[in-house]
């Protein structure tokens, strides 16, 4: 009697729990699976037609889509590799700084206190050709100025801005890993002869592994779904070349009234996703398997 009545305690308490996610998750998904089956614009949104999969087909014919997910993929791996790398050394070779001048981790962190969408402002204002500061000083001083706004150059400036922006989040999560490392095993190795780069690279790298690997798929996934400060520095570039996934979705909501292929392409991304991050879960779960 005691177990029933405290499951239905429990069911009574998870009730209001359910009812939000059906009502402000589940509707919404429901729409959005019928919409992606409709041709739909915004004078038809009470009345969609039913097409079948003719959206699915074509996001996946169009051009544009698929040179938005490479941008994507790209975007997000190299922004993750050099994030993770710049954090690992900056929490490396700080650490004693910091633990002696525990004020210095407020300034390197500001960086995370501006919003995305401010941040491309400012970078589109600082570089861009006839009035930013940057090209006038290099035009000063060397004569010449790359223009870091064009379709060959603008990939890697938001490479760099997304970079300056999002180093301080992968450097404070692995100075807490790197600190919460036990003093005791540094001075054990380093009594038996190991260097500084042995206990780094044999000690160090393997206990930071988890935290490591973490830091790089939340990169990732933030690189990959970027919107906000390249819409607002380069929006979707000189013909689509700095259009991510969801630029691309974006404009063609809004700018095309294609409601259903957006909608379609939205889909398609949440489902390559869910595929990615399963795969990665499975991977990690097998990896904990083997390790026991």
């Amino acid at each position: 009697m005691v177990g029933g009545s405290s499951n239905i305690g429990w069911k009574l308490f998870l009730t209001p729990l359910v009812g939000f996610l059906l009502l402000f998750l589940g509707f919404p998904v429901i729409i959005d699976l019928v919409y992606s089956i409709s041709k739909v614009n915004f004078e038809s949104l009470r009345n969609p037609v039913p097409n079948g999969f003719e959206n699915y087909g074509e996001v996946l014919g169009d051009r544009q889509f698929w040179r938005a997910s490479w941008f994507s993929l790209r975007f997000g791996i190299i922004t993750a590799l050099a994030q993770c790398l710049l954090g690992l050394c900056l929490a490396v070779f700080l650490s004693p700084l910091i633990e002696k001048r525990a004020w210095l981790m407020a300034p390197l962190m500001l960086p995370l206190m501006v919003a995305p969408a401010m941040v491309g402002l400012m970078y589109r204002l600082v570089l861009h050709e006839f009035v930013g500061p940057v090209p006038y000083y290099l035009y000063m001083w060397f004569g010449d100025s790359p223009a870091f706004l064009n379709a060959d150059n603008s990939f890697w400036t938001l490479v760099v801005v997304e970079t300056l922006q999002w180093t301080p989040f992968a450097f404070l999560l692995f100075y807490t890993a790197y600190q919460a490392i036990s003093p005791e095993i540094r001075k054990a190795a380093s009594m038996d002869g190991a260097s500084a780069f042995q206990i780094l690279r044999f000690i160090e790298l393997p206990l930071m592994r988890p935290t490591l690997l973490v830091g790089f798929f939340i990169r990732f996934i933030d690189g990959f779904r970027v919107f906000d400060n390249v819409y607002t520095l380069t929006g979707s570039g000189p013909g689509g070349s700095t259009a991510s996934l969801p630029i691309y979705i974006y404009e063609t909501f809004f700018k095309q009234g294609a409601i259903g292929k957006a909608i379609a392409a939205s889909i398609i991304l949440f489902l390559v996703s869910f595929a990615v991050l399963y795969g990665l879960n499975w991977l990690g779960s097998r990896e904990k398997a083997v390790a026991r």
